[in-house]
């Protein structure tokens, strides 16, 4: 390989991470931000439909799952803390309504987190996005 051809594959197109993974966060196609990143609740479409761009590369498997535990533990543990030490409440009530609390928030992350993980993916070239 020439010095030439390896400048002209290091001067493609920049993929900023930061506006991808929003974008993907968003559940938005983390190339043009329009098209829809889901097919369902958690499955990747194969390709964009606004701007074609092709999505089955990605290769999110379990960190998406394991960002939203991290999360999700992060916030509940210093508010359940907080709520017996302050306000000593019944312990049934507690479990029942920090259960119902973790489980909402674990729904409403999971998929933008997957989201934040295709759109890192692609930014960064990892997988099958490294061709334009």
């Amino acid at each position: 390989m020439t010095q030439d051809a390896s400048a002209t594959m290091l001067d493609v197109e920049a993929r900023p991470a930061k506006p991808a993974m929003l974008r993907g966060w968003r559940r938005r196609c983390p190339r043009c931000g329009q098209g829809a990143l889901f097919d369902g609740y958690l499955k990747v479409h194969d390709s964009c439909g606004t701007c074609g761009q092709e999505l089955h590369h990605h290769r999110a498997d379990d960190g998406p799952a394991y960002l939203t535990i991290l999360v999700v533990g992060h916030l509940m543990a210093p508010l359940l803390h907080l709520t017996f030490s302050h306000f000593e409440p019944d312990p049934l009530s507690v479990a029942v309504g920090f259960s119902v609390l973790c489980v909402a928030l674990s729904l409403y992350l999971l998929p933008r987190m997957k989201g934040a993980v295709v759109g890192i993916q692609w930014a960064k070239r990892m997988h099958g996005f490294k061709q334009a």
